[in-house]
């Protein structure tokens, strides 16, 4: 593993903990902690009745972004599936919606953005390395004048 996927591990786990809560500053683990406190949290929402897990459809193109979900799902002990005939964008769970709007969505939106920096950051360096060092996008010019047909 490079420094920068060691990096971005790090910066996975320390979005989990801010979203978890985290409140002491000494945590000996502080991903492994910040796991058990959004776990136990909800199973509490399970066990409330105005907690009931409602079954949700989340839609994702980007194939890496699904992987993402489909993982912080199964972290939380929550089955992803999807039903036959649907795409494979589709992304089914049952979870409480207070845990998806408080915990789930938004751990998802920023590791989502995290991983696509680090994505677009490695792609941009391959290219460089092995194809050529500008691989900006394409000029923009006026288009050509029409010749006029009499």
């Amino acid at each position: 593993m490079n420094d920068m996927e060691l990096e971005l591990i790090r910066k996975l786990k320390l979005i989990e903990s801010l979203h978890a809560g985290a409140t002491t500053p000494g945590e000996k683990d502080a991903a492994t902690e910040a796991l058990r406190r959004i776990k136990d949290r909800l199973t509490q929402e399970r066990q409330q009745a105005a907690s009931k897990p409602i079954e949700y459809s989340f839609s994702m193109i980007d194939p890496w972004k699904r992987r993402l979900f489909r993982a912080l799902l199964r972290r939380y002990g929550i089955e992803p599936y999807r039903y036959a005939r649907q795409r494979y964008t589709t992304v089914m769970a049952r979870v409480p919606k207070h845990f998806v709007d408080n915990t789930l969505w938004p751990e998802y939106l920023e590791m989502s953005k995290l991983l696509e920096k680090f994505l677009e950051e490695a792609t941009e360096r391959i290219i460089a390395q092995a194809i050529h060092s500008d691989a900006s996008e394409a000029t923009i010019r006026q288009e050509p004048k029409q010749i006029e047909m009499f």
